[in-house]
């Protein structure tokens, strides 16, 4: 049952944080100021694209965790998700870090602390 909280509570993390996302969407594009309309619809394509992202990966993890969590595919689902939130992880660290703005600053911290999660919790199982 710990096991299984862990992996919940590291799905959890990203699911929220992308759903987070979402909703100031349209004030992170004014905040660009005056940009072209491509510009703005490629900023706000992106800016939705990584919420999204986040829940799919989030509400992954949990769902195979429903199912089985000592099948094969779960495996197979938390080894892969977990590789991609320590690649976002990687890729906040050395661009949204750099910005003043505190939540960008949490991003590589929320998605390495998700990925440990998920994986100690599936080395629990």
């Amino acid at each position: 049952m710990t096991a299984e909280l862990l992996i919940y509570t590291g799905s959890a993390m990203p699911f929220l944080w992308g759903l987070a996302h979402l909703f100031p969407t349209r004030s992170v594009i004014r905040g660009f100021g005056d940009i072209s309309a491509d510009n703005r619809n490629i900023v706000a394509m992106e800016w939705v694209t990584e919420g999204v992202a986040l829940m799919f990966l989030g509400t992954l993890v949990a769902t195979v965790t429903v199912v089985d969590p000592r099948a094969t595919v779960s495996g197979i689902v938390y080894l892969a998700s977990s590789a991609c939130l320590v690649v976002l992880a990687t890729v906040s660290l050395s661009t949204g870090f750099k910005i003043a703005f505190l939540p960008f600053k949490l991003c590589p911290l929320i998605f390495s602390s998700s990925a440990a999660l998920i994986l100690l919790g599936w080395w629990l199982l």
